[in-house]
């Protein structure tokens, strides 16, 4: 890469890094604070699943604004609803107005994430592609490191400090990129698409004749079984090895330092290597190990390892996803982009509102019910492949 394109780079990495570092203060804390208002696994499940539906909703539109107006106001636009929903978070206690607060900060992340992914795809070439969204990626990882670091420590000053202190580094965010970012100067802006196809159906009906349809599904499938996981991680930390909110932080840090150095030093090698439908069939099949082994974990320290596994997988299969999409979608990174985060969105509501509800009837159910959903994903994957090896012979 060229040394405009990495000060390009480096800008987004430190955007996404805020974002994601502000909402990680709140992670290692969440499961007492919800003990202290009297909820439980089935508010946990919904704070992740309203936030992903808001995605979900706002996604398609998110996409198209980001073709049709730039990238940089999309994501100057997203990272003030992160803000808000961080500072409605910190004021209110009231469940229904927590939820709420979800559902802005849902907005914020649609118009957010496809506008740094389309931002990364316009200053790349088609074979930087996969190293710029693993930088991007790392960086996400990196705000999940530092975040719940800095979240456990400060649950010693009280359950909703680390929450005005999210809210006032997601507002840095903000004003950091008012003054530095710059619109990507390869952006194109697009005409409008047809105004019938401008509602969320007609946008996923309009995807399934992408040639990127099955990542799509591959994408949904595998955020739902995830999300069933990452979702009530703390609770049965808690419930299980009576965690306190530093034992949490302590294993959020220690994953993502994982998760940060695979997407920096090791996924661009593999994908270069092996491909990027193998590197899917070999990663869903670690992570569906993880989740088996989870199930027999007798100690923190023992499902701290397993954890490790699990996100290690997930830390590579997430950027060779979207770099995979983003390679097949030609012009429409916008779009793509958008279905992308739509497809995960919808994984990610369907995953943690099952999951919080399972939790409450017996603690491991939503690690089972992770587990089946990699399994169907690893069989939609090696399906995919082998159409796809079928049709080049034919060909």
């Amino acid at each position: 890469m060229s040394a405009e394109q990495r000060k390009k780079i480096i800008i987004l990495m430190i955007n996404m890094f805020i974002a994601i570092g502000s909402f990680g203060i709140i992670i290692p804390i969440l499961p007492a604070y919800l003990a202290s208002i009297n909820q439980g696994g089935t508010a946990a499940g919904l704070m992740i699943a309203i936030f992903a539906g808001a995605q979900l909703i706002f996604s398609p539109i998110a996409g198209k604004w980001t073709d049709q107006f730039g990238r940089r106001k999309m994501i100057i636009y997203g990272l003030v609803g992160l803000t808000l929903s961080m500072f409605i978070f910190y004021a209110v206690n009231s469940i229904w107005l927590l939820y709420a607060s979800r559902i802005i900060g849902g907005i914020g992340a649609a118009l957010l994430i496809p506008a740094i992914f389309a931002y990364v795809a316009d200053i790349t070439t088609f074979d930087q592609r996969a190293k710029g969204n693993s930088l991007v990626s790392a960086a996400m990882s990196l705000g999940i490191v530092v975040g719940p670091g800095i979240g456990g420590f400060l649950a010693d000053f009280g359950l909703k400090f680390p929450f005005l202190i999210s809210a006032l580094v997601s507002l840095s965010a903000v004003v950091f990129s008012i003054f530095v970012l710059k619109e990507s100067e390869t952006a194109q802006v697009t005409q409008p698409m047809d105004a019938k196809s401008e509602t969320m159906v007609r946008k996923i009906a309009l995807s399934v004749k992408m040639p990127y349809f099955i990542p799509l599904i591959i994408t949904l499938v595998m955020s739902f079984g995830l999300m069933a996981y990452e979702s009530v991680i703390g609770l049965y930390l808690d419930n299980q090895f009576n965690s306190s909110p530093k034992d949490i932080a302590l294993m959020v840090t220690a994953t993502g330092i994982v998760s940060v150095i695979v997407q920096l030093f090791v996924v661009d090698r593999i994908v270069r290597r092996f491909g990027e439908v193998n590197v899917l069939n070999i990663f869903i099949s670690v992570a569906a190990i993880g989740f088996l082994l989870s199930l027999f974990a007798s100690s923190y320290l023992i499902f701290f390892l397993i954890s490790l596994i699990i996100f290690l997988s997930t830390s590579i299969l997430r950027p060779v996803l979207n770099t995979l999409i983003s390679k097949m979608a030609g012009n429409e990174q916008g779009f793509a982009m958008g279905m992308n985060n739509a497809y995960m969105s919808i994984g990610n509501v369907l995953g943690p509102t099952l999951a919080g509800m399972m939790y409450d009837v017996h603690i491991t159910y939503p690690f089972m019910l992770g587990l089946f959903l990699l399994f169907i994903t690893l069989m939609i994957t090696m399906a995919w492949q082998k159409r796809s090896l079928h049709a080049k012979a034919l060909s």
